[in-house]
């Protein structure tokens, strides 16, 4: 007997999930005190994926974003994770090859390209989890498109930042880079 619960996100990730952000930042315009202009997006790990999914799906609606550790392509983290997170990614997305037309839906890579604010993109150098290729990427494709972007790498940080020193730096740089792109010309 098939279940009639399925998780919301399942094969999906970036669909619906994406839709909740940019229904929060419609909100953030309807209450008259926010410049639709002006509004950022950041997050990490998953909220980082999603900061890549928004501004690549969804381009206009952000002035800026803030990435730290995100995925960019599920194929590639298929290549770096361990065994464990494998059968993890396969839970949520299926079989990479019966299911390739998902894996690439869900991957931001597939919109990159169509990004316009400004990322500042935030990774740990020992990152087990989303290896710093995922990051490097990221940067490489939006360099190459000519995009506004800059990375600052931790070294001995992996998956998220455990130093003080380094959490403080990059609440400093994320404050910063908004600063310069959301408060710019107001």
């Amino acid at each position: 007997m098939a279940s009639i619960f399925k998780r919301p996100t399942f094969q999906d990730l970036g669909g619906g999930d994406l839709q909740d952000e940019v229904y929060a930042a419609k909100f953030l315009q309807a209450t008259g005190y926010v410049d639709p202009r002006k509004i950022g997006i950041t997050g990490g790990s998953y909220g980082g994926y999603m900061t890549l999914m928004a501004m690549g799906k969804t381009p206009d609606v952000w002035a800026a974003g803030v990435e730290e550790y995100g995925i960019i392509n599920w194929f590639t983290m298929l290549q770096h994770e361990d065994a464990l997170l494998q059968e993890y990614e396969k839970s949520l997305l299926g079989d990479p090859e019966k299911d390739r037309k998902v894996y690439e839906a869900d991957s931001p890579v597939t919109y990159i390209h169509q990004v316009k604010a400004p990322l500042l993109v935030l990774q740990g150098d020992n990152d087990p989890r989303v290896p710093k290729e995922e990051a490097q990427q990221v940067v490489d494709l939006l360099k190459k498109d000519g995009k506004s972007v800059d990375a600052h790498y931790y070294a001995n940080e992996g998956h998220g930042f455990e130093k003080r020193e380094n959490r403080i730096d990059a609440i400093q740089r994320t404050v910063q880079w908004f600063d310069k792109y959301l408060k710019a010309n107001q």
